[in-house]
């Protein structure tokens, strides 16, 4: 379902890692230059840490079912269902390309707030992951607060790369592709709008915003593609099989 491509010798970033199992896992993997997690939740990322050094010293890894995700300083916890993302990887991940202490050059955890105050210490990747997070991002700080994610996502991936000029203009023909090359990838698991109900009361801000979003998460695609500026999408789950029964959350990748 995830691409080697998209990780293999790439600068990553885990948002939402929760307590890591899927960002150590895809560098296992797939051999990224460096993924770094990052979570809201202070006690999520000493989890990650933990796992880390226990994933070297063991030099193996299970992914167990996930433990809920903290996703703001309101107590929220995401569900406790395994996506297709992490039963993929948990099928694949018997044949890892990292091991041992190569881990700790390549993997990294911090805490911090990706919508409101936390600086990244690079400028740009690669690959960017978020996967069941916006829903938590949604309640806690309503439509803005997703634009905001969504805008310093687009800002964070690398750049399409230009060709020389004079081969746009010697071969016009090709300028589509000439200034489309191989920009970032972002991967997004969004949450349904059933979701979105079940948790809409687990904190009185919570409540607050849930009444006055505007962007369900069925226009996250079109909010992407035409307001933020990423040029084409792909549905990945379509991709999948034997998929858990009645799992409807589509995985959807974006290129700048």
């Amino acid at each position: 379902m995830l691409n080697r491509e998209w990780f293999e010798g790439k600068k990553c970033l885990d948002i939402g890692c929760n307590s890591g199992l899927i960002t150590i896992a895809i560098a296992k993997k797939f051999c990224c230059q460096s993924i770094l997690g990052v979570d809201i939740d202070g006690d999520r990322i000493e989890d990650a840490r933990w796992t880390l050094r226990k994933v070297v010293k063991t030099n193996a890894i299970k992914l167990p079912s996930m433990t809920p995700k903290s996703a703001d300083v309101n107590g929220l916890q995401n569900q406790t269902t395994k996506s297709p993302t992490e039963m993929t990887l948990e099928k694949s991940i018997d044949t890892p390309c990292l091991q041992g202490e190569d881990l700790f050059d390549i993997v990294s955890f911090q805490k911090g707030n990706f919508v409101q105050n936390w600086r990244p210490p690079e400028d740009n990747y690669d690959t960017i992951l978020c996967l069941s997070v916006t829903k938590w991002i949604h309640l806690n700080w309503g439509d803005e607060g997703l634009i905001t994610l969504f805008w310093k996502v687009w800002k964070l991936l690398q750049p399409v790369e230009f060709i020389d000029f004079l081969f746009i203009c010697f071969f016009m023909t090709y300028l589509n592709y000439a200034y489309f090359g191989q920009g970032g990838v972002f991967v997004l698991e969004p949450q349904p709008w059933s979701s979105y109900q079940n948790n809409r009361l687990v904190s009185e801000t919570a409540a607050a915003n849930y009444k006055t979003i505007q962007i369900p998460p069925q226009d996250f695609q079109d909010i992407l593609l035409d307001k933020i500026g990423f040029r084409k999408v792909e549905n990945l789950t379509s991709r999948l099989s034997g998929s858990k029964s009645g799992f409807n959350r589509p995985i959807l990748a974006f290129w700048k």
